[in-house]
């Protein structure tokens, strides 16, 4: 007997093609670090911009751009010679010797004329015929001689054109005469006196707050939450004129004649700061294991002892956070600086220093570009140290 089987029916194969869904993911994934790298170049470019222009050697720095650090940069120039007071006489014949560059340039003279229509008229080494007598010659290096036979008479130098190439070249001569200048270091270390008490003294209050408000149990705890989250959007302009009176007043009745001391700017800055500080460490706080508490509360531990031995170290990514945040809008800051402190040289903050450099050498742009970088390095320093856990602080209390 014969029995038929029965052939199953073929299991269809699994595509090869890559599911559309997928497709979509990668290229959401690929716009993604597309748009993070195009922010990344966004502030990256103007800072490493920043940083080889201070290290440019001025007279480069003075006609081109960053981006042409590494090529010869070309420019044109004028300088007026000696009068016929500056002649010597030399076997018979006359010379008026000199450097149109003066001393210390970076520069050398491609070509030269007698006037600005043709600032190229001859190459460097050659001579020109001057209207005043005899012929002048210019080097490479800028060195002129203008020789005659007949004495000069001249009362009036006439002026040379030329054409100088400035070929690269990096210094830090930039940071020394920023650092030398008049003020500029006691600005810097004011800076620090403003800005490290300006930094712990919100996060000390700020921390006891944040594990009040995210842990005890009190009357009015919610309204309190809602009054801190409402204070981060009061502008700082609009409440730092009432602030600095109530200050007065209140330096006035302890017999204080000066209201412009540090005292007043740190307490500026921890009013200022203490909204965004509580409402960060309370969001993280609250995230915090609950059983973790409950079993020290068991064991007897008192709020102060959990929150200093169990907390705070738990928090640390939040307060490295906000850390980063304070340092960086105090340091950067020069309107609470100059209303709490004034004007007072010996009070000054790096910022305020540098706004005066601006107006009384606004031209020199490698003191501007070297003192501007002088700024930044130093919240450069303390991100970098605490940037691995700056996300961790941000992320805080949005998931549960």
């Amino acid at each position: 007997m014969t029995t038929a089987v029965e052939q199953a029916p073929a299991i269809p194969r699994a595509s090869t093609g890559r599911p559309s869904w997928l497709a979509g993911l990668t290229l959401g994934r690929a716009l993604t670090h597309l748009a993070l790298l195009v922010l990344v170049l966004i502030w990256t470019l103007p800072t490493a911009g920043l940083l080889i222009s201070s290290l440019r050697d001025k007279d480069q720095l003075a006609v081109s751009g960053w981006w042409t650090a590494l090529t010869t940069s070309e420019t044109q120039g004028v300088t007026r010679i000696g009068t016929a007071e500056a002649q010597v006489e030399e076997g018979g014949r006359y010379f008026i010797r000199g450097n149109v560059f003066g001393t210390d340039t970076n520069k050398t003279v491609t070509a030269f004329g007698l006037s600005n229509a043709a600032p190229g008229a001859e190459p460097a080494g050659g001579s020109v015929e001057m209207t005043d007598g005899g012929a002048i010659t210019v080097q490479a290096d800028g060195a002129f001689e203008w020789a005659s036979d007949a004495p000069f008479a001249h009362t009036r130098g006439p002026r040379i054109f030329y054409v100088s190439a400035i070929a690269p070249r990096f210094t830090i001569d930039n940071y020394i005469e920023v650092l030398t200048a008049s003020g500029v270091g006691r600005s810097f270390i004011n800076s620090f006196t403003v800005t490290i008490p300006a930094t712990i003294i919100p996060i000390l209050i700020a921390a006891f707050a944040a594990y009040a408000l995210a842990w005890m149990r009190f009357p009015f705890r919610g309204l309190i939450v809602a009054l801190v989250v409402g204070l981060l959007v009061v502008p700082l302009q609009m409440s730092l004129i009432p602030l600095l009176s109530l200050y007065n007043d209140i330096a006035k009745l302890f017999g204080a004649t000066d209201g412009k001391t540090y005292l007043g700017v740190w307490l500026a800055h921890t009013a200022f700061g203490l909204p965004l500080a509580i409402y960060l460490l309370r969001n993280y706080m609250a995230g915090l294991p609950r059983e973790i508490m409950e079993s020290a509360r068991i064991d007897g531990a008192s709020h102060f002892k959990i929150f200093t031995t169990m907390v705070l170290p738990l928090s640390f990514p939040a307060l490295a956070s906000f850390s980063i945040f304070q340092f960086l809008w105090v340091w950067n800051d020069l309107l609470v600086a100059m209303v709490f402190l004034g004007a007072q040289q010996d009070k000054l903050v790096l910022t305020g220093k540098l706004v005066s450099l601006l107006g009384s050498r606004g031209n020199n742009w490698e003191i501007l570009t070297a003192g501007a970088f002088v700024t930044i390095v130093v919240p450069l320093i303390v991100f970098f140290a605490l940037q691995r856990y700056f996300v961790r602080g941000l992320l805080a209390g949005s998931v549960k």
